[in-house]
């Protein structure tokens, strides 16, 4: 092992990939952790059977002389069972997710498995990284590197934050490295589907008979389209269908009628769990159905729009929609039946398929 001067850390080369820890000879505990793209000094002993890390500072910010005094004033204070009160370093990102994964009031399924795949794609080589090595700069590099797709940015960033602040809870972090971020602005197309008419023809040429059936419904229930996608059999009643878990963190019944059976008839008998089955997929159920010129979102709004244009209250389209109420009372008094809001859901499906020509479908 070396001893860490200062001419010696700032030869050490950055890491390709990585982190080095770099160990000094004569003072125990002392550690210079490379990376990528940075230096960082710490002191770590084992205590009590535990590895107890404290981080030092960022070279060439703490010098080599600094941090040797701090590390020898951290072997002397431990010495005396200080290092008792010092908690652990840092996990790093992939434990601060595995941790935040773990929740049990995780919002959903979905979640959890769109921050892993973000992670993966563009957050991969720092999962090995401790919290603390990953700095501003990186972040904010980052995130514009991104630039081409601003909501992918947005999201995986702040999906970073949220794990970021949960690992506050355990971990003596500062506040977290995306406060350095300025955020893409994100303008939704607001899209619906103006020509009715014209959807249903696409929709009637379509050659799956599962995508065409899972746009139909989309459009007939304003489900969101993970909502749609991960629907079961088991939850599919005869006046409403349960989602055990939505966007929002809850789990919301619909009230649907004899019109979205009529809809979901071609489908069935085709698999005993899933509504909307897909063999190609590894979930067994539908991902990436056919692309349309109308987004399932699309479909969402248009549902929205015909059922104000049809003279539905906007607060019931919010229910019906499982948006959160605005209001207090609406957040916390109010608890409508399904039987209450099933009218408006008549009136809605009654507009739409008037507009497709008189029927249903």
């Amino acid at each position: 092992m070396p001893k860490l001067t200062e001419t010696f850390a700032s030869k050490l080369p950055h890491s390709k990939s990585g982190t080095v820890k770099h160990w000094d000879s004569e003072i125990k505990g002392l550690v210079l952790f490379v990376g990528k793209r940075s230096k960082t000094w710490y002191f770590q002993k084992d205590v009590g059977g535990q590895t107890r890390r404290v981080l030092i500072g960022r070279y060439p910010t703490i010098s080599a002389q600094a941090a040797r005094q701090t590390a020898l004033g951290f072997a002397l204070e431990w010495g005396r069972g200080a290092g008792k009160m010092i908690q652990i370093g840092a996990p790093t990102l992939e434990a601060a997710t595995e941790a935040y994964l773990a929740r049990p009031k995780l919002r959903s399924e979905t979640h959890r498995t769109t921050l892993r795949q973000q992670f993966e794609l563009h957050l991969k080589d720092w999962l090995k990284l401790p919290l603390d090595e990953i700095s501003k700069s990186m972040v904010v590099d980052r995130h514009r590197s991104m630039a081409k797709t601003p909501s992918a940015a947005n999201h995986t960033l702040k999906y970073f934050r949220t794990v970021w602040n949960h690992a506050r809870r355990t971990y003596d972090l500062p506040e977290a490295p995306t406060m350095a971020i300025e955020w893409f602005e994100e303008r939704p197309d607001g899209k619906i589907i103006e020509d009715l008419s014209e959807w249903r023809r696409v929709i009637d040429a379509l050659d799956n008979p599962i995508h065409a059936t899972l746009y139909r419904f989309l459009l007939f229930t304003g489900l969101r389209k993970s909502e749609a996608f991960t629907l079961e059999w088991s939850n599919v009643e005869e006046g409403h269908i349960h989602i055990p878990m939505t966007k929002n963190g809850r789990s919301f019944d619909l009230p649907i009628l004899q019109a979205h059976h009529e809809i979901l008839a071609p489908v069935r008998s085709l698999h005993r769990k899933w509504v909307f089955p897909s063999p190609k997929s590894p979930t067994g159920h539908i991902t990436n159905p056919q692309r349309l010129t109308w987004s399932p979102h699309a479909h969402r709004r248009t549902f929205a729009t015909v059922a104000m244009e049809a003279g539905v209250l906007e607060e019931v389209v919010g229910r019906l929609l499982n948006h959160t109420p605005l209001s207090i009372t609406g957040q916390r008094y109010t608890k409508p039946r399904l039987d209450a809001l099933r009218p408006s859901m008549e009136t809605v499906c009654k507009e739409l398929g008037e507009r497709l020509g008189g029927v249903n479908r």
